[in-house]
């Protein structure tokens, strides 16, 4: 056989692997994705004086000061102001019934209060249900001890995988490219190389600017006085993954909440003030330190690549999407390079080649 075919047995046989391992690869893709992203900090302490060991177990301990500050202050408030907000929409429906509703019914002449009794109900009754199915959810679980373990055990070896992985990632590293045939090897790890620049610019630098965004927001909304600040600025955070998704999600959900809140104009300034100034600084600082113009991945890319991943392998295709749309944008870009220096692109190019050479 040709080695063609084996190469494409071999891919067909991956892809195989791959949905029927779908749930077991999780803990090990989390944690080569968290070692990935560690990998640099590990190596800057080891650069301290540091060795590999003891520079795994300083990443460890700071991703663990992290997480539990996490759960032990931002959660709970989280928590906390997701039930306030709940409390407040009958307020809400209150207020569009007897506000909003004969002022639009003024202007268009259309009955907005007869539909929106409609609306309150179906989400007081779908609230019911929802609480009925999460009962009934959570009720599986614990009747189901195997795969309730399973799901525990998942989730407790991703640390351990990511140690190990973090621990032996160099030479990982080096393994791996010592099994790339030699001709190869040059384009392969010229190319490996271009894959860690989007791959790294986009998930280390979008995490950050992520949680910069959602600090700044969330600090600014809390200190104005607005309900539910930590929480908008959390969502408008998370939703900046996709460029000015968070600030239009963010902005948008702030207004509303200041509006009931305080009822005036310069409550609704001061949160367009916050967000501008949010903003700003993701142009003039974080983008371009961050990020530059290194990643390429295009927003509409990024939402594809996630859905796609997700729809076909679940959890594990959502880890999936990022590193693979990456990957995939950087074997197009070569292929568009290599088309452009073809004949095939120019014909003509080829002739005036042999004409110029002597």
């Amino acid at each position: 056989m040709r080695k063609e075919w084996w190469v494409l047995i071999g891919a067909v046989a991956v892809v195989w692997l791959l949905f029927q391992l779908e749930t077991m690869l999780m803990p090990f893709i989390a944690g080569m994705i968290l070692a990935y992203l560690s990998d640099p900090l590990a190596n800057r302490l080891q650069r301290l004086g540091l060795s590999r060991a003891l520079a795994v177990c300083g990443v460890f301990f700071i991703l663990t000061l992290v997480l539990g500050v996490a759960l032990l202050v931002l959660i709970p408030l989280a928590v906390q102001q997701v039930r306030q907000f709940g409390l407040m929409i009958p307020g809400i429906f209150e207020w569009v019934e007897t506000v909003l509703a004969p002022q639009i019914r003024g202007w268009t002449g259309l009955d907005v209060a007869a539909d929106l009794d409609n609306v309150q109900e179906t989400l007081a009754e779908h609230w019911q249900d929802a609480g009925g199915y999460l009962a009934q959810f959570l009720g599986q679980i614990g009747r189901s001890g195997a795969a309730f373990l399973a799901w525990v055990t998942y989730f407790a070896l991703i640390p351990v995988v990511t140690f190990y992985l973090l621990l032996d990632w160099d030479r990982l590293i080096v393994n791996l490219r010592n099994l790339i045939p030699r001709r190869l090897e040059p384009d392969a790890v010229r190319l490996s190389l271009r894959c860690d620049e989007v791959l790294s610019a986009f998930l280390r630098g979008q995490l950050l600017v992520m949680l910069t965004l959602g600090a700044i927001y969330a600090i600014g909304l809390t200190v104005m006085g607005l309900r539910f600040g930590l929480l908008i600025g959390m969502l408008a955070g998370l939703a900046s993954i996709v460029p000015f998704l968070g600030f239009i999600v963010g902005i948008s959900v702030a207004l509303i909440v200041a509006f009931f809140q305080f009822g005036s104009w310069v409550a609704l300034l001061g949160v367009v003030i916050v967000f501008t100034i949010g903003q700003i600084i993701e142009s003039v600082v974080l983008q371009p330190k961050l990020l530059g113009d290194r990643i390429g991945l295009h927003p509409v890319a990024v939402i594809f690549a996630v859905l796609a991943g997700g729809n076909l392998f679940g959890f594990t295709g959502v880890l999936l999407a990022l590193p693979a749309a990456a990957v995939i944008m950087v074997l197009l870009r070569e292929l568009n390079e290599r088309y452009k220096r073809s004949s095939l692109y120019d014909a003509d190019k080829k002739e005036r080649r042999s004409e110029d050479s002597p």
